[in-house]
């Protein structure tokens, strides 16, 4: 199971406004410190293992950060219609497209997503799967 994902980030508080435009929909809250930026989800009663946190942080080697060539970090969101606001909210908080949301043929009738790159350049995937909603070609 993933503990945490951290990814770095040269300019923290561009880095916030970014993440600050989707993550605290999805219910994940935020501590900022002198280390940077810590997403965490709330636990849930009877709760057997621990959610997976996510991080925003100045490189450890003091180096500029660079996106990873191939990584990808994807969250899940409830509906299509969160994808698409979501999506439209990292934008205008200065994110880049990498793929309007909408369903891919590779992936499962169900699988609606949307790419972004963060101000940093690491890619990020906004989807739903929910069952419930029409799917690719229906």
């Amino acid at each position: 199971m993933i503990a945490y994902v951290t990814v770095g980030a040269d300019d923290i508080a561009r880095a916030k406004r970014f993440y600050a435009a989707f993550l605290p929909a999805l219910e994940y809250r935020v501590e900022e410190g002198p280390e940077g930026l810590s997403y965490t989800l709330p636990a849930q009663p009877g709760q057997p293992v621990t959610l997976p946190d996510f991080y925003v942080k100045p490189t450890f080697d003091g180096g500029p950060a660079t996106a990873g060539n191939g990584a990808m970090i994807a969250f899940e969101a409830r509906s299509q219609k969160q994808v698409r606001d979501l999506h439209a909210a990292a934008l205008a908080a200065g994110g880049f497209d990498e793929g309007q949301p909408g369903f891919r043929d590779s992936y499962g009738p169900h699988f609606y997503v949307g790419y972004l790159r963060d101000p940093q350049g690491n890619k990020i995937a906004l989807f739903s799967c929910n069952p419930d909603e029409p799917g690719r070609g229906e």
